[in-house]
């Protein structure tokens, strides 16, 4: 019987993943929609292709390292918690990275053929749950450089997100033994600042380095407002976003877990759905709570932003981004006021940010993902403080300090690293877009160069036959 049990949940945990995968494949086919009714349309092509071949970039070098760093390093910078981790199963050339279910064991060393039936199994699916969020990481910085960004400049700077920063900020503060969770009590059970806040400091890093785009600030240096192209496309695209968001918060638990397998840590007869932390929740829990805070932030936004739809729903998505550190703890009105204020707040820094700095945000992802996630983190500092971070024994408990120290982490790794970069392509000519085709307009600017080639052809084409 156990046995047979057994069988049930690792199927299930299957498709339970696999699941959750075809989900957060939905805010990619908002990101792409999204940004392209934020672009004018001079730009819509380029900015379309921008962002949909990060998704194959990160797949491909999430596959041959991104997945290996997360199991590997979750003791820290200097392995402040112990050394590195061995994780043969996240190794690309491990025959346990491909669904070879004829084998028990793959001969290599140290994997038992436990090991071997279990990861034969779930290790696609949880790899392309994470594979997921690390698109997400780096799609997020997509919008906010619309219409000025050389493409390959992004993808560089998506790989270096995607497949190396998050994933190794996931390490240290989302993962069951991760060095932050045992010494600082770093909880962040959704995301707000392992993917959000880092991916908004990469945004801001690049914004600096790039700047704005041409026409946005008058000669006196106040900002002109550059609406979205198509307020349609920009709806169904963060609608979009919202519905894949389902399925992230989803793939943040852990299905089915027997408390007694916890190493003990946890008491009770029951199974139970867990946060990342192996910490006990439930998919009822979270659905109280994204909504809450999704209608939070969007009755806020409407109401500080005038009723401005791009705002409106951007400022909901801030909601659930500022609650999701605590989400899995919070009770429903805390995460509606959470998901209400924190955007507010974000809304007013990103015009005072554009307005002091001259920082030309296309879609506001610095705020609503930047900020909004670098809040969320600190407010569950204070809101949860006290709470264990983590199941077991001898693990900080959720404080305020651990949290705001998290959260300038998670900020400062995704902002220092781009910075560089950017720096770096941005001298040798790589990062922008010349003005006369910026102008002109990225799309037009292709489309001469494709008439000129098919005109040479032509020509070579008429010597030919002369």
């Amino acid at each position: 019987m156990e046995g047979n049990l057994n069988a049930l949940t690792t199927i299930f945990t299957e498709f339970y993943y696999w699941v959750t995968i075809v989900m957060m494949f939905l805010i990619h086919v908002g990101f792409c929609t999204y940004e392209v009714g934020v672009s004018r349309r001079r730009n819509h092509l380029k900015t379309l292709m921008k962002n949909a071949m990060a998704i194959p970039l990160v797949t491909v070098t999430f596959y041959l390292f991104g997945w290996w760093i997360y199991f590997g390093f979750p003791n820290g910078p200097g392995m402040v918690a112990g050394g590195l981790v061995a994780a043969p199963f996240a190794e690309p050339w491990n025959p346990l990275m491909g669904a070879h279910l004829s084998g028990v064991n793959p001969g290599e060393s140290g994997v038992t053929p436990a090991d071997a039936a279990l990861w034969h199994r779930l290790n696609g699916v949880f790899w392309g749950a994470f594979l997921l969020f690390s698109i997400t990481t780096a799609s997020i910085i997509s919008g906010s450089i619309i219409e000025r960004a050389r493409s390959g400049a992004f993808w560089i700077v998506a790989v270096l997100v995607g497949s190396v920063l998050w994933i190794l900020d996931a390490s240290w503060g989302w993962h069951p033994q991760g060095w932050m969770v045992k010494l600082w009590g770093y909880h962040d059970a959704y995301a707000s600042g392992v993917v959000h806040a880092i991916a908004g400091g990469a945004a801001l890093a690049f914004l600096i380095v790039l700047g704005p785009r041409i026409g946005k600030f008058r000669p006196d240096g106040t900002a002109r407002d550059i609406p979205p192209h198509n307020v349609w496309l920009v709806t169904i695209g963060l609608f979009l976003i919202y519905t894949g968001f389902w399925g992230f918060y989803a793939a943040c638990n852990i299905p089915l877990i027997s408390p007694e397998v916890i190493a003990g840590q946890i008491t009770g007869e029951t199974w139970t759905t867990t946060n990342i932390y192996l910490g006990p929740t439930t998919l009822s829990a979270i659905t109280f709570n994204f909504l809450m805070s999704l209608s939070g932030g969007m009755l806020a936004g409407y109401i500080v932003s005038k009723g401005d739809p791009f705002w409106t729903f951007s400022m909901g998505l801030c909601g659930v981004i500022s609650a999701s550190a605590g989400n899995d703890l919070y009770h429903p009105i805390q995460a509606m006021l959470i998901g209400a204020i924190v955007p507010s707040i974000c809304y007013k820094l990103h015009y005072f940010v554009e307005r002091r700095f001259k920082i030309d945000d296309a879609v506001g992802a610095v705020a609503v993902h930047g900020y909004g996630g670098f809040l969320g983190v600190v407010v569950a500092g204070f809101m949860l403080w006290g709470q264990p971070s983590s199941p077991y024994e001898g693990f900080a408990h959720i404080n305020p300090l651990g949290n705001f120290a998290g959260a300038v982490l998670m900020f400062a790794l995704g902002f220092v690293p781009t910075l560089v970069v950017c720096k770096i392509l941005n001298g040798m000519n790589l990062l922008r877009v010349p003005a006369k085709v910026e102008l002109e307009g990225v799309d037009f600017a292709l489309n001469h160069a494709f008439e000129a080639s098919v005109r040479e052809v032509g020509s070579a084409e008429k010597a030919m036959i002369k």
